[in-house]
């Protein structure tokens, strides 16, 4: 099985500057880490591969520098990693990241089985990339994905009717969680799940992987390598969203401690309330 995964690196900190004029977030030289929830993706991937067998393979689109996280995936365990990165592909919209995502992962692995994206990034907080995704490349989807529960071929006992389920097809079987609600779903592969926190609990770096693959090669895809080559579909260009403005949180420091009965308590917090205009 080609499982691919996609991980991203976000701000390690909530001190990061922003430019005005693109509206985008500096990157450069800013202290990064893995998005916190595409560790679960990368969890699930791997226990899909200890599963199935086949392999991992992570993928970003970032600048450079996101070597660092991808070294960090090989101590995790996964075989492959490849950074789409080109200054083409700088101020991308949910759209444009979702578009160069999928023509990366096309361009080095057409017969791909299954892509396992992270429920959201703590950067953008969209949750709409590995949707989009699915819709470019015309491929079955599953968000909040919270037990991936059987993958195989053949028919089941889940839809033993389905005349699209031909016996040598291949089929994962996801259970997705709706807060209240929680359902099955059945896809035919090649498809794109998101999953949620609770899948799995992540693994921690191997210092025998690290030791292992400190010399393994990351692979970097520019603009050139990918099959669509017009440049009106990446980036700022190809971005159907743009953002007015961003900026980021007024940080206060100090805190105020309330002593008194409860009456008392709520008399002062309605005072301190409508000083700083809350009330």
């Amino acid at each position: 099985m080609k499982i691919f995964v996609c991980i991203k690196q976000v701000p390690g900190t909530s001190q990061v500057e922003i430019d005005e004029t693109t509206g985008t977030l500096k990157r450069d030289g800013a202290a990064a880490k893995i998005n916190p929830y595409d560790l679960y993706a990368l969890e699930a991937a791997l226990r899909l591969k200890e599963r199935c067998g086949g392999t991992v393979t992570a993928v970003t689109m970032g600048p450079p520098q996101a070597e660092v996280m991808m070294k960090e995936a090989y101590m995790m365990g996964v075989d492959e990693t490849y950074i789409f990165t080109d200054r083409i592909f700088a101020g991308a919209d949910v759209l444009a990241t979702a578009y160069t995502l999928a023509q990366g992962i096309t361009s080095i692995c057409p017969d791909y089985d299954i892509i396992i994206c992270g429920k959201q990034t703590t950067d953008g907080d969209t949750a709409q990339v590995g949707p989009a995704m699915a819709e470019y490349l015309g491929i079955p989807c599953a968000a909040w994905v919270s037990e991936i529960s059987d993958v195989g071929t053949g028919k089941t006992d889940l839809s033993e009717t389905d005349a699209e389920m031909a016996c040598d097809e291949k089929f994962i079987i996801v259970a997705q969680n709706f807060v209240n609600i929680k359902q099955q779903a059945r896809m035919k592969l090649p498809c794109l799940v998101t999953v949620e926190k609770d899948i799995y609990t992540p693994r921690l770096p191997s210092y025998r992987l690290k030791a292992a693959t400190k010399d393994k090669k990351v692979n970097m895809v520019t603009f050139a390598d990918f099959a669509d080559q017009d440049k009106e579909h990446y980036g700022l260009k190809g971005s159907a969203t743009s953002v007015e403005r961003i900026f980021p949180p007024a940080t206060r420091e100090g805190q105020v401690f309330l002593q008194g009965s409860a009456a008392e308590l709520a008399s002062q917090l309605t005072d301190i309330f409508t000083k700083e205009k809350y009330i």
